[in-house]
């Protein structure tokens, strides 16, 4: 496959490098080169400005912008952070070692969230490799890498999404670690943010208003404006950028629901299944719209915060929040996730002030939906970050492990959880001065009205999110007693959801779910070759009575009739 063509971001050619820069509101702009020349830009009828300059890969510079330097939106690599000049890079310098990789199909996907900077960057993800593969992932899932301010971030505060965070390591550690991920059977996918930069280092505002519209808010500020083609074709060639130059096997992109135009959703869409047709390339969403009509137009699946909702509601009985959404008939709400996906589709929310949520999903395939206990946002959002072990009881969070394996949705751990880390994950950042504080400010008030934070002086216990003491609480070992039987379950349950689910998996169909209790459900799915897989899952304390299949339980102990507390059986039945 020939190389993209990008049309953002320097390109090297036989007589230099082509540098270019969007920026329609600008009246001059020159380049400016790390050894002191300047170079002036023309301008195009489209507001694009251009130059070819000597030199190649390794080369720093900047834009100067009506006499303010800047660095390049499209930058490959950012050396010095975010306000340091962009370097040229060579994407072909890199001889890939697994060139012949071509990924696995869907169907045999099983997702592990990573936090580059917890686990020590490119290299200790790297490290940490064989141990994943030995459990039964198939795929890593990083968190955002595009370039963000200082060291520390989850990643949603980037502002350079063409050039990996080299707080991680040098590029061609990402490149290394996607290249052993792959001789081990690995794929690795990618989280990116296309509905808004972060408040720190974003100068597109200075010299290209129309890539907002000041008319849509978010959450964030105005809104990215997808209905402009310069907009569409930044990110639609970022997407191609990240599965191409880094060869990721897959992207999840962030709270969709927020962008305001869908369409460029799809046409990205199938701009991607046009140029890869020859590699197995996965595109997840996260949108609380709960659109079903994308996952029928070139998505493979969404994250299912329905699921992971209604679960949490059972394991910790919590319904502040938007957990008031799943607070009634939890397991019959949970009993629909198994058997439809979608819990809303388009009921009224009560969390969204009545407004209906979510389309009708039941004719999707179930591996439309990945399915989580935990994950960075709903651990790393609450107050003080703690995760399931620390509030849930063990034997009832060990059955939903199994619920969450064995279901044939997509299961996603998230790091850590599968050796039971109790050390939480806090929500961190490395912001300065005036940003910083309205930062730690606007964290405490943010948990005002939950339970245990309505007064000011217990907000002080929240954690700041720029003091280095809060990243450092959010690395975990493996260190817990419990440690190792957790990775056993694990690694046992993953042995037959690879052994006897996923080769059965594809064409697979529910055939109904409901409620054995006020904590207990049980699900049957018709797979590919005929057989059925019957779940029963009890997360309640006392035994649910059903009427369950009389073969030896595939997973689980024999029973009488009943799931007996906090217990997940599992059945293959011809």
């Amino acid at each position: 496959m020939s190389p993209a063509a990008f049309r953002f971001g320097p390109q090297i050619e036989t007589d230099g490098v082509r540098f270019r820069l969007w920026a329609p509101d600008a009246r001059d702009v020159a380049l400016a080169i790390e050894d002191e020349r300047r170079t002036p830009m023309a301008r195009g009828a489209d507001g694009v400005w251009t130059t070819l300059a000597r030199g190649g890969a390794g080369m720093r510079y900047r834009f100067q912008v009506d006499g303010q330097p800047v660095p390049d939106p499209a930058s490959r690599f950012q050396p010095d952070d975010i306000a340091g000049p962009s370097e040229v890079v060579d994407e072909a310098a890199y001889v890939w070692r697994n060139a012949d990789w071509r990924g696995r199909p869907w169907v045999e996907t099983v997702l592990y969230e990573a936090h580059l900077g917890v686990l020590g960057g490119y290299d200790g993800l790297r490290a940490r490799l064989p141990d994943l593969a030995a459990l039964g992932v198939t795929a890593v899932e990083l968190m955002p890498i595009g370039d963000f301010p200082g060291v520390r971030n989850w990643g949603y505060d980037g502002v350079l999404p063409y050039a990996p965070d080299s707080a991680y390591g040098p590029r061609d550690a990402l490149k290394a670690l996607v290249d052993d991920a792959h001789g081990l059977g690995l794929m690795v996918f990618l989280d990116v943010v296309y509905n808004h930069f972060g408040p720190d280092g974003n100068w597109l505002p200075a010299y290209c208003k129309p890539f907002f519209d000041p008319k849509v808010q978010t959450p964030w500020g105005a809104a990215i404006d997808f209905t402009q083609p310069m907009v569409r074709a930044f990110f639609t060639d970022n997407v191609v950028y990240w599965l191409e130059a880094f060869r990721f096997d897959g992207l999840r992109f962030d709270a969709v629901h927020a962008i305001d135009d869908r369409t460029w959703l799809t046409e990205m869409a199938r701009t991607v299944r046009e140029r890869f047709p020859d590699r197995h390339v996965h595109l997840v969403l996260e949108n609380e719209n709960n659109d079903a009509g994308l996952l029928r137009s070139g998505f493979d699946a969404q994250w299912s915060d329905d699921f992971h909702n209604v679960m949490h509601v059972l394991l910790t009985g919590e319904t502040h929040a938007y957990y008031e959404d799943f607070a009634e008939r939890p397991a019959e709400r949970l009993a629909r996730a198994l058997a439809e996906g979608f819990i809303y589709q388009g009921e009224a929310s009560p969390h969204h002030a009545g407004a209906p949520r979510g389309q009708q999903s039941a004719d999707l395939s179930p591996t439309a939906f990945v399915s989580f206990l935990q994950n960075h946002d709903q651990v790393g959002n609450r107050a003080l970050g703690e995760r399931l072990t620390r509030l849930a009881r063990p034997s009832a969070l060990r059955a939903a492990m199994a619920l969450m394996l064995l279901c044939p949705q997509i299961p996603m751990l998230f790091m850590g959880e599968e050796v039971g880390a109790r050390e939480p994950f806090l929500f961190f950042t490395d912001f300065h001065g005036e940003l910083a504080a309205a930062v730690r400010e606007g964290r405490r008030k943010e948990f005002a009205h939950s339970p245990g934070f309505g007064d000011a002086h217990d907000r002080e216990a929240i954690p700041d999110p720029n003091a280095e003491t809060t990243f450092e609480a959010s690395r975990w070992t493996a260190s817990d007693p419990d440690a190792e039987a957790w990775r056993a379950l694990v690694t046992r349950l993953l042995a037959l959801r690879h052994g006897h689910i996923v080769p059965r998996l594809a064409g697979a169909v529910s055939i109904g779910a409901a409620a054995i209790g006020e904590a207990a459900v049980i699900a049957r799915w018709r797979l590919a070759d005929g057989a059925v897989l019957t779940l029963a899952a009890n997360l309640g304390r006392s035994p649910a009575a059903a009427l369950l299949p009389d073969n030896a339980p595939l997973f689980g102990e024999p029973t009488d009739g009943a799931a007996p507390p906090d217990t997940t059986l599992a059945w293959i039945t011809p």
